[in-house]
């Protein structure tokens, strides 16, 4: 079995080591001729938008997907006549576009902040009638990692940070105080099994995931809760594939922020942490195999190492660790790896993780990682 994935960062790399124990061979396409997925699968290199090259990729795979947003739905709508493409281009469509995800989210009867959709000038009246300040307006596109967005004071500045944002279209929402960031990560099968894997907590810095821990401490009604919204998700939009949704925490009840429609960095820890890691997961949903146990082994907290790796050498002294070097040139604000430190109770993960921040100088990463531990 071929796997085509549209897209070929760390995602695709992870796909193609998750597919090899399998049979399952990804191959990847990507317009930058050193995407990071080439050292470990065939490569081509073309852009997102080139049919030609799309075409002859299909040629090669029985089934498509893809490792991020900014991909070419139409195109996918294309190769839709030649192959499976998993998760479909309505998916793909919707979680592109912020405004599209709001609506989906109401549909579906989960949360969301207040929100106003800003198209044109006339538009930006009727946010401030809608919308309670402060507030944050997002480009309704291509936005990600803190990209594309801007806080908003108050409704006097609105106008100058739509400027800033090019006069895009955008969504206004109100900047919720939530407790926690939570996301799930869930798998729909071609029959429509649904799993979820457990709610995880994730802590970001300038934007950018910096933690997750897994599982999250929650109530049970909390975790049932993201399992009805992402299961309504998968059904309404006929999903196959892997998922995620961010939610905010707000005194015990879940506003949905956003949906990937891929395999996503609050899933890493699922490599070692879970029974069958997300990245197995996905592929085995687009292959039409069987689901694999989303079950947590013990407790796990995933580093992303954004800009530049650390001592590699002083990390994999850490009892439990699982370094992931992506292959790829430092550059700030560049996720370049991560590693997952598992354990079997919190007293054990604490002690590792003081264990990474003494040894590698991460006390700015893993101080606030600790303190959510207790």
């Amino acid at each position: 079995m071929r796997v085509g994935v549209i897209g070929g960062g760390q995602l695709a790399r992870m796909l193609a080591l998750a597919g090899a124990p399998l049979g399952v061979r990804v191959h990847a396409l990507d317009p930058a001729v050193d995407a990071c997925s080439g050292g470990v699968a065939p490569l081509e290199v073309a852009a997102f938008d080139d049919l030609a090259a799309l075409h002859r990729f299909a040629d090669v795979c029985d089934a498509i997907t893809f490792d991020f947003e900014n991909v070419s739905a139409p195109a996918l709508h294309e190769l839709e006549v030649l192959r499976p493409v998993r998760p479909n281009p309505l998916a793909l469509a919707t979680a592109q576009d912020r405004g599209a995800e709001k609506v989906l989210f109401v549909r579906v009867g989960t949360g969301v902040a207040p929100f106003a959709v800003v198209e044109e000038p006339a538009h930006l009246a009727q946010a401030v009638a809608t919308v309670a300040f402060p507030a944050i307006l997002k480009t309704r596109r291509f936005g990600y990692d803190g990209k594309g967005q801007i806080r908003v004071d108050c409704a006097d500045l609105l106008e100058d940070a739509w400027t800033r944002l090019g006069r895009a279209a955008c969504v206004l929402e109100t900047r919720i105080a939530f407790e926690r960031e939570l996301s799930i990560v869930a798998v729909r099968a071609l029959d429509g099994e649904l799993r979820c894997y457990p709610l995880v907590e994730n802590l970001h810095v300038d934007g950018i995931l910096s933690a997750t821990l897994a599982p999250a401490v929650v109530d049970p009604a909390l975790a049932q809760q993201a399992e009805s919204c992402a299961r309504r998700v998968g059904e309404t939009l006929d999903y196959v594939g892997v998922f995620a949704i961010e939610f905010f925490d707000v005194g015990g009840r879940l506003l949905a922020n956003e949906m990937a429609p891929r395999v996503h960095n609050s899933g890493h820890w699922s490599i070692e942490g879970a029974i069958t890691g997300q990245f197995e997961n996905h592929l085995r949903a687009v292959a039409g195999l069987p689901l694999g146990d989303t079950a947590a082994r013990g407790l796990s907290c995933m580093l992303n190492w954004i800009g530049e790796l650390p001592e590699r050498n002083a990390a994999l002294r850490v009892p439990g660790l699982h370094w992931h070097d992506y292959g790829k040139a430092a550059r700030a604000g560049r996720k370049v790896g991560h590693a997952t430190i598992t354990a079997a109770d919190r007293g054990e993960l604490r002690r590792r993780l003081a264990l990474v921040a003494d040894l590698l100088g991460r006390h700015a990463q893993i101080d606030p990682v600790l303190a959510r531990l207790g």
